[in-house]
């Protein structure tokens, strides 16, 4: 088991066939996911196309996550909590300074994830739309109003994902207070 440590970030391989479960060890924390195909970065996960292929906002067991190349990456092979955000881009300064109004703000799960995946020489500018894991953002169906609500996750809630391809992957424990319900805490992970 290993711990990504609250407001920080890890990145690491997965190799086809393995699993990697994501764990909300004391509830209520969201976790960031990218993954990039191995021997080639410019693929990468798509929240569009896997919004469109799905027809749906919500994933959970048993989809597929597409690459922006129509590829499936990853597949959902457990998931105890069934509500994730495929929608908002991976916090950042900026975040911390247009929404919140920080004039010091914390570099976020963007620059978490940047600095982790520099090793696998992934740049900043190639950093899409994460998989949130754990995020609670409805949707208002006549509006489009987008509200970030508490994670729905509990003390141990976990998600399961099937690599279908050579992966890296990037994981967070994510920075922003308004994701979170107002605290930060760790994320648990493992790869079987």
């Amino acid at each position: 088991m290993h711990e990504i440590p609250p407001r920080s970030g890890a990145a690491f391989t997965l190799d086809r066939g393995q699993r990697l479960t994501v764990i909300d060890p004391q509830g209520e924390q969201v976790a960031d996911l990218l993954a990039f195909v191995r021997d080639d970065i410019d693929e990468v996960i798509s929240s569009g196309r896997t919004l469109d292929y799905l027809s749906r906002i919500y994933l959970t067991t048993p989809d597929p996550i597409y690459s922006n190349r129509s590829n499936i990456l990853l597949r959902i092979v457990e998931d105890t909590v069934g509500r994730h955000d495929f929608l908002l881009t991976p916090c950042s300064r900026d975040t911390f300074r247009i929404i919140y109004g920080d004039e010091q703000p914390h570099r976020g799960c963007f620059g978490n994830l940047a600095e982790a995946l520099a090793p696998y020489g992934i740049v900043p500018d190639r950093i899409p739309v994460a998989f949130n894991l754990f995020m609670n953002v409805p949707v208002d169906g006549t509006t489009g109003e987008l509200k970030v609500l508490p994670p729905l996750s509990k003390a141990g809630d976990r998600i399961v994902l099937e690599a279908e391809t050579d992966l890296i992957i990037g994981l967070t424990a994510c920075s922003a207070l308004q994701s979170n319900n107002g605290s930060f805490k760790p994320i648990h992970y493992r790869i079987d």
